[in-house]
């Protein structure tokens, strides 16, 4: 049993309380010097309990002694509650204070490759004389990408030098060496008329050098109508290369052969503004679609004619802004991207 008199415990009990709750400099160690002074197991909490064990004509005094130092405890609790949230705030704030007359913090901004900005602007040039935009599978069926086509089983393009086919053995499926066999599809689901263009990514055994890519976009058009000639071909080029160029530049039309045309031609561009001074360059391949391609898409060749044409969106880039190495073009280098503006 304590020799401390009741008042000298409570008197204890209050200062060790007060020096606990004063030194608390946060919400949490606030709460755990409550529980340890003002809570059900504190020694004020017992010493009322011990109450019962008095006599009566002393619990009145002893109870008043008691009460008066647990109200002093709980009046301290509500003060530095006070204090301490307020502290809290305040630090709150100064963590998350910003300095509005400081220099901003400046990152670079991004950009889209321009190969995907002409990309765009080609499309953009078919769907502004109403022509529609086709996708298709980058993964294709030799069938759409050579038989539809009228190119033969033994041609030069189906070998392993030119062509990445797909395993397994026998599967028939390539990575698409053009986006010829988007036309096909289309032809295949869409009513006729039929005028779409069809950009994206071809692929073919090439190695790296400043001319040449692997993997590399292309964009091709494809007109189904009745009563076509080679005439709405040239217009429609023309106004492509226009377009591209300036509006100096010309398209001209060489004699060639490819199976899925016929006539077919090379088609060159006169490119004003190409360095060392104006001169034709060649960009890419045309001509009026061969009717056994015709045949293959179930179209009557009899009632409709058309015009087919393709050419690298790599090799159209390099003209427009005299570029001399294809390979800027898939290093990543966002200085390349930025020469041409940061354009999101």
């Amino acid at each position: 049993m304590s020799s401390l008199t009741l008042a000298e415990q409570v008197e204890s009990a209050v200062s060790r309380a007060l020096a606990e709750i004063n030194a608390a400099t946060t919400s949490r160690q606030l709460q755990a010097a409550k529980a340890a002074h003002n809570g059900p197991d504190s020694e004020l909490a017992k010493l009322n309990a011990s109450l019962k064990s008095l006599a009566p004509e002393q619990r009145k005094d002893a109870g008043a002694t008691i009460g008066g130092g647990r109200k002093q405890v709980g009046q301290a609790l509500t003060d530095r509650a006070v204090e301490v949230a307020a502290a809290e705030e305040q630090a709150k704030l100064e963590a998350e204070f910003i300095d509005v007359t400081a220099l901003p913090q400046r990152l670079a901004s991004g950009a889209r490759h321009p190969l995907a900005l002409m990309q765009e602007e080609m499309s953009d040039v078919f769907v502004g004389m109403g022509w529609e935009v086709a996708e298709g599978p980058e993964v294709e069926h030799e069938w759409y990408n050579f038989d539809a086509l009228n190119v033969d089983p033994d041609h030069p393009a189906r070998s392993e030098s030119d062509t990445f086919y797909v395993e397994p053995e026998g599967s028939h499926l390539v990575l698409r060496t053009q986006t010829s066999p988007v036309q096909i599809r289309s032809l295949l689901t869409r009513d006729l008329p039929v005028y779409v263009v069809s950009p994206g990514r071809v692929f073919r055994t090439d190695d790296v050098d400043a001319t040449h890519l692997p993997v590399f976009t292309q964009i091709e058009g494809l007109a189904i109508d009745r009563d076509l000639n080679m005439g709405h071909l040239r217009g429609t080029l023309e106004h492509l290369a226009k377009a591209m160029f300036g509006a100096d530049a010309r398209i001209r039309l060489r004699n060639n052969h490819f199976p899925f045309t016929e006539p077919s031609a090379e088609m060159d561009v006169w490119h004003p503004g190409m360095r060392g001074g104006p001169r034709w360059v060649e960009w890419g391949g045309c001509g009026m679609v061969n009717p056994n391609v015709l045949r293959a898409a179930g179209v009557d060749p009899d009632e409709y004619r058309g015009f087919a044409f393709g050419m690298g969106i790599e090799r159209s880039l390099q003209f427009r802004y005299q570029l001399s190495d294809m390979r800027d073009m898939i290093e990543g280098d966002v200085r390349f991207s930025q020469q041409f503006g940061m354009v999101i």
